[in-house]
Protein backbone atom coordinates (compact mmCIF):
# COMPACT_ATOMS: atom_id res chain seq x y z
CA UNK A 1 0.00 0.00 0.00
CA UNK A 2 1.18 3.58 -0.85
CA UNK A 3 0.62 6.25 1.43
CA UNK A 4 1.32 9.95 0.50
CA UNK A 5 2.85 12.08 3.77
CA UNK A 6 2.54 15.74 2.94
CA UNK A 7 5.81 16.91 3.53
CA UNK A 8 8.78 17.16 1.52
CA UNK A 9 11.00 13.92 1.99
CA UNK A 10 13.93 16.56 3.29
CA UNK A 11 12.52 20.67 3.90
CA UNK A 12 13.01 22.76 1.13
CA UNK A 13 12.91 26.70 2.03
CA UNK A 14 15.11 28.93 -0.34
CA UNK A 15 14.76 32.42 0.62
CA UNK A 16 16.41 33.50 -2.08
CA UNK A 17 15.90 34.81 -5.92
CA UNK A 18 17.98 32.90 -8.64
CA UNK A 19 16.79 32.78 -11.89
CA UNK A 20 19.85 31.27 -12.90
CA UNK A 21 19.94 28.24 -10.81
CA UNK A 22 15.98 27.52 -11.24
CA UNK A 23 17.09 27.29 -14.97
CA UNK A 24 19.93 24.94 -13.91
CA UNK A 25 17.60 22.98 -11.87
CA UNK A 26 15.10 22.02 -14.41
CA UNK A 27 17.40 19.42 -15.46
CA UNK A 28 16.90 17.19 -12.65
CA UNK A 29 12.82 18.14 -13.28
CA UNK A 30 12.34 17.15 -16.58
CA UNK A 31 15.84 15.83 -18.16
CA UNK A 32 16.92 12.74 -19.22
CA UNK A 33 18.43 11.59 -16.05
CA UNK A 34 16.03 13.66 -13.83
CA UNK A 35 13.66 12.87 -11.32
CA UNK A 36 10.36 12.62 -13.61
CA UNK A 37 11.97 10.06 -15.63
CA UNK A 38 14.02 8.07 -12.92
CA UNK A 39 10.29 7.65 -11.22
CA UNK A 40 8.65 6.64 -14.79
CA UNK A 41 11.29 4.67 -15.68
CA UNK A 42 11.72 2.67 -12.02
CA UNK A 43 8.05 1.97 -12.25
CA UNK A 44 7.64 0.51 -15.45
CA UNK A 45 10.50 -1.43 -15.03
CA UNK A 46 9.27 -3.31 -12.24
CA UNK A 47 7.23 -5.40 -14.04
CA UNK A 48 9.57 -6.83 -15.73
CA UNK A 49 11.89 -8.14 -12.41
CA UNK A 50 11.82 -11.96 -11.89
CA UNK A 51 10.38 -11.82 -8.57
CA UNK A 52 8.49 -9.94 -5.79
CA UNK A 53 12.15 -8.57 -4.58
CA UNK A 54 12.54 -6.80 -7.64
CA UNK A 55 9.15 -5.41 -8.35
CA UNK A 56 9.18 -4.28 -5.02
CA UNK A 57 12.95 -2.68 -4.59
CA UNK A 58 11.79 -0.17 -8.15
CA UNK A 59 8.44 0.18 -6.67
CA UNK A 60 10.13 1.86 -3.91
CA UNK A 61 12.62 3.67 -5.42
CA UNK A 62 10.35 4.82 -8.12
CA UNK A 63 8.03 6.40 -5.59
CA UNK A 64 10.67 7.89 -4.12
CA UNK A 65 11.95 9.48 -7.16
CA UNK A 66 8.42 11.19 -7.15
CA UNK A 67 9.04 12.44 -3.66
CA UNK A 68 12.48 13.88 -5.38
CA UNK A 69 10.49 15.53 -7.85
CA UNK A 70 8.47 17.27 -5.76
CA UNK A 71 11.73 18.67 -3.75
CA UNK A 72 13.21 20.10 -7.10
CA UNK A 73 9.92 21.85 -8.09
CA UNK A 74 9.57 23.36 -4.88
CA UNK A 75 13.25 24.53 -5.02
CA UNK A 76 12.41 26.06 -8.68
CA UNK A 77 9.68 27.47 -7.28
CA UNK A 78 10.71 29.26 -5.15
CA UNK A 79 14.43 30.16 -6.54
CA UNK A 80 11.84 31.89 -9.04
CA UNK A 81 9.37 33.97 -6.90
CA UNK A 82 8.85 37.18 -7.38
CA UNK A 83 10.81 37.24 -10.71
CA UNK A 84 9.39 39.63 -13.29
CA UNK A 85 9.11 39.10 -16.62
CA UNK A 86 12.82 41.10 -17.65
CA UNK A 87 14.05 38.76 -14.99
CA UNK A 88 12.80 35.64 -16.79
CA UNK A 89 13.85 36.79 -20.14
CA UNK A 90 17.58 37.77 -19.11
CA UNK A 91 17.72 33.80 -17.90
CA UNK A 92 16.18 32.18 -21.30
CA UNK A 93 13.19 31.20 -19.14
CA UNK A 94 9.98 33.01 -21.16
CA UNK A 95 9.02 30.21 -22.97
CA UNK A 96 8.84 28.46 -19.23
CA UNK A 97 6.38 31.56 -19.20
CA UNK A 98 4.63 31.48 -21.94
CA UNK A 99 3.64 27.92 -21.03
CA UNK A 100 2.80 28.21 -17.55
CA UNK A 101 3.68 31.81 -16.34
CA UNK A 102 5.80 31.36 -13.31
CA UNK A 103 4.71 27.19 -12.33
CA UNK A 104 7.03 24.81 -14.17
CA UNK A 105 6.65 22.51 -17.13
CA UNK A 106 9.16 19.25 -17.06
CA UNK A 107 12.17 20.64 -19.91
CA UNK A 108 15.77 20.40 -19.18
CA UNK A 109 18.12 23.30 -18.19
CA UNK A 110 17.83 24.10 -22.27
CA UNK A 111 14.43 24.10 -22.26
CA UNK A 112 13.54 20.77 -23.69
CA UNK A 113 10.55 19.45 -23.16
CA UNK A 114 10.36 15.63 -21.28
CA UNK A 115 10.43 12.75 -23.67
CA UNK A 116 9.09 9.53 -22.81
CA UNK A 117 12.22 8.50 -24.86
CA UNK A 118 13.80 8.74 -21.29
CA UNK A 119 11.82 6.09 -20.18
CA UNK A 120 14.40 2.94 -21.34
CA UNK A 121 12.54 0.38 -20.39
CA UNK A 122 14.11 -3.35 -22.10
CA UNK A 123 12.03 -5.39 -20.46
CA UNK A 124 15.06 -7.57 -18.83
CA UNK A 125 16.62 -7.13 -15.59
CA UNK A 126 19.90 -7.28 -16.50
CA UNK A 127 19.59 -4.44 -19.11
CA UNK A 128 17.46 -2.75 -16.80
CA UNK A 129 19.33 -2.56 -13.45
CA UNK A 130 22.70 -2.26 -15.36
CA UNK A 131 20.82 1.10 -16.57
CA UNK A 132 19.79 1.85 -13.57
CA UNK A 133 22.84 1.69 -11.80
CA UNK A 134 24.63 4.24 -14.36
CA UNK A 135 21.06 5.91 -14.30
CA UNK A 136 22.08 6.75 -10.81
CA UNK A 137 25.94 7.78 -11.22
CA UNK A 138 24.29 10.17 -14.00
CA UNK A 139 22.07 11.84 -11.44
CA UNK A 140 24.76 12.19 -8.75
CA UNK A 141 27.19 13.74 -11.36
CA UNK A 142 24.77 16.33 -12.08
CA UNK A 143 23.92 16.98 -8.54
CA UNK A 144 27.50 17.10 -7.93
CA UNK A 145 27.65 19.83 -10.92
CA UNK A 146 24.82 21.58 -9.50
CA UNK A 147 26.37 21.88 -6.60
CA UNK A 148 29.36 23.51 -7.23
CA UNK A 149 27.38 26.64 -9.00
CA UNK A 150 26.32 27.53 -5.62
CA UNK A 151 26.80 28.66 -2.38
CA UNK A 152 22.94 29.20 -1.17
CA UNK A 153 22.93 26.89 1.81
CA UNK A 154 19.34 26.73 1.34
CA UNK A 155 19.73 25.02 -1.74
CA UNK A 156 23.16 22.91 -0.84
CA UNK A 157 21.30 21.05 1.96
CA UNK A 158 18.55 19.75 0.23
CA UNK A 159 21.00 18.85 -3.14
CA UNK A 160 23.27 17.44 -1.06
CA UNK A 161 20.37 15.27 0.34
CA UNK A 162 19.09 14.20 -3.31
CA UNK A 163 22.59 13.35 -4.10
CA UNK A 164 23.15 11.37 -1.58
CA UNK A 165 19.70 9.36 -2.01
CA UNK A 166 21.50 8.51 -5.87
CA UNK A 167 24.25 6.91 -4.09
CA UNK A 168 21.79 4.79 -1.95
CA UNK A 169 19.57 3.83 -4.96
CA UNK A 170 23.21 3.06 -6.92
CA UNK A 171 23.99 0.60 -4.35
CA UNK A 172 20.25 -1.47 -4.09
CA UNK A 173 20.56 -2.01 -7.72
CA UNK A 174 23.54 -3.54 -7.43
CA UNK A 175 22.75 -5.43 -4.62
CA UNK A 176 19.66 -6.54 -6.46
CA UNK A 177 21.75 -7.22 -9.60
CA UNK A 178 24.26 -9.08 -7.92
CA UNK A 179 21.23 -11.44 -6.06
CA UNK A 180 19.45 -12.06 -9.20
CA UNK A 181 23.30 -13.10 -10.81
CA UNK A 182 23.66 -15.41 -8.18
CA UNK A 183 19.78 -16.62 -8.06
CA UNK A 184 19.41 -17.06 -11.56
CA UNK A 185 23.15 -17.19 -13.26
CA UNK A 186 24.09 -14.01 -16.36
CA UNK A 187 21.33 -15.78 -18.81
CA UNK A 188 19.28 -17.32 -16.45
CA UNK A 189 15.37 -16.72 -15.75
CA UNK A 190 14.58 -13.17 -17.39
Amino acid sequence: MWKYVKKLQYPVDVKKKDLKMAKLLLEQYGGGDGEFAASMRYLNQRYSMPDERGYALLNDIGTEELAHVEMIASMVTQLMKGATLEELERYGLTSNYVYSDHGIFPVNANGVPFSAAYIDTKGDWRSDLESDMAAEQRARSTYEYLMNLTSDPDLLAPLSFLRQREVVHYQRFKELRDYYIEKYGEKGKN
